[in-house]
C-alpha cells in the first residue's frame, strides 16, 4: 500500500508561499504544491488565474458567512472537496468544462448534509 504513496513525486509535498492581494491587503498563503495544483487546475477551467480564483473564492466564502481565520486550510479543503467531486463523477474530469457551467445547486442537492470526504474516512477505519 504504502509503495502507492512514498513513490510519489517529492516535489508534490515541498511547500510553496504565494503571495497575493485581497481587497488591498497582502497575504501569503503557504501549501503543498500538491495543493496548489489542483487549485491551478480549478482557476484554468474557469478561465482565471490563480490569484483570481483564490480572491473569488475568499469573496464568495465571506459572502456566505463563513469565518476564514484559517485560510489555508479552507484553500486544501476547497482543492480536497473538488477531486472528491470528479471522483463522484459531479465534476467532469475534463478540463474544458467550466466549473461555473454546472449546476451547483443540483449537485449539492444531491449530496447528503456531510462532512468533506467522509467516506473515505469511514472506509480508511474498516
Amino acid at each position: 500500500m504504502c509503495k502507492l504513496f512514498i513513490n510519489a513525486d517529492p516535489e508534490l509535498w515541498v511547500s510553496r508561499t504565494h503571495s497575493l492581494r485581497i481587497d488591498g491587503m497582502v497575504t501569503s498563503v503557504r501549501m503543498e504544491n500538491a495543493f496548489w495544483h489542483v487549485l491551478a487546475e480549478l482557476a484554468e477551467r474557469d478561465g482565471m488565474n490563480l490569484p483570481q480564483m483564490i480572491t473569488r473564492l475568499y469573496h464568495e466564502s465571506i459572502d456566505a458567512g463563513h469565518d476564514l481565520g484559517n485560510f489555508t486550510s479552507f484553500l486544501r479543503v476547497c482543492a480536497l472537496r473538488y477531486l472528491e467531486l470528479q471522483l463522484d463523477g459531479d465534476v467532469p474530469r475534463d478540463t474544458r468544462v467550466p466549473i461555473a457551467s454546472l449546476n451547483a445547486d443540483r449537485i449539492l442537492a444531491s449530496k447528503p448534509c456531510e462532512a468533506v470526504m467522509p467516506k473515505v474516512i469511514t472506509k480508511a477505519r474498516h
